[in-house]
């Protein structure tokens, strides 16, 4: 891996975490992020910084993506990084999008001489930066094994699961079920709250309850601990990931009632200003909804 150039674009809690753990590993490390400053603890640890994504891909034998949604896909990887990087350059793209726009960006990229390798990845920030994460990847195998020391350093699991777009939809399944969970957690609680158990206390026993999961028991502690910053998954990433699994859900023909009203709990939640913390401070909303 030391031979070989891998840059990173988008340093947010995920990108970040990855770049992270990639140069843990030992890896000759680019990257890039709109914010500049979100790249200074990687540069301190040895990471060089560019520019731009132009700038950062130009000498990469790997690129890693990692965006907040199709509109920062579109600017960077097919306004910067596709005329920039060599040609035959393997694009990981981390980046969820919705499982139509993800066959589509495939079929962009190789016509622009580049591959882009769908590499949807579950987890939080802090297994990102420790290589815990659960790699869900698409599109051809010969690309695919390309990357594959690059993709094992990521997570101790990677899961192949087809053509282009099949990686996006699992996802999209996986962050539909996270988003039903923590809404009816919080509206769940919130209730308790109201009625007159002691808001501390019942977190806890959800969190430590058989009713619980890895999901619900991470955002209890959330919750109760009040700590929605730096965001895990912010609340509008999780709006705009159910929103994309309800339209994809309706082009096959599937009603999602449940998911559709988490949705609408979530816009809820960005309407009051909860759109850039963790997605579990919709609990502060309904408790406050319920004062």
């Amino acid at each position: 891996m030391a031979a070989r150039k891998v840059a990173v674009l988008g340093l947010g809690g995920m990108g970040g975490g990855m770049a992270h753990r990639l140069l843990d590993s030992g890896v000759e490390l680019t990257v890039w992020n709109r914010t500049a400053a979100k790249a200074a603890g990687l540069v301190a640890a040895g990471a060089r910084q560019a520019e731009s994504p132009a700038e950062a891909v130009a000498d990469a034998d790997v690129v890693l993506v990692s965006l907040a949604d199709s509109e920062a896909v579109e600017q960077v990887l097919f306004g910067a990084v596709c005329p920039a990087a060599k040609p035959g350059t393997p694009i990981i793209d981390t980046s969820t999008v919705s499982p139509t726009y993800a066959r589509e960006a495939g079929e962009r990229a190789a016509r622009a001489g580049v591959k882009r390798i769908e590499a949807c990845v579950v987890g939080n920030p802090h297994q990102a930066r420790n290589g815990e994460l659960r790699v869900l990847t698409a599109g051809t195998q010969d690309d695919l094994a390309e990357v594959a020391d690059v993709l094992a350093l990521l997570g101790p699991q990677v899961v192949y699961l087809g053509p282009p777009g099949m990686a996006a939809t699992m996802k999209l399944v996986f962050n539909a079920m996270l988003g039903a969970q923590v809404a009816s957690m919080a509206e769940a609680v919130a209730y308790g709250e109201r009625s007159g158990l002691d808001r501390d206390m019942l977190l806890m026993a959800v969190e430590r309850s058989g009713f619980s999961s890895k999901v619900m028991s991470f955002r209890a502690a959330l919750m109760r601990e009040r700590r929605y910053e730096p965001a895990a998954f912010r609340t509008r990433l999780m709006n705009k990931d159910l929103r994309l699994a309800l339209a994809e859900a309706a082009k096959v023909g599937v009603d999602m009632p449940v998911i559709e009203r988490s949705a609408v709990t979530f816009t809820e939640a960005i309407d009051a200003g909860y759109g850039d913390q963790d997605a579990a401070a919709v609990h502060e909303m309904l408790s406050r909804n319920d004062a």
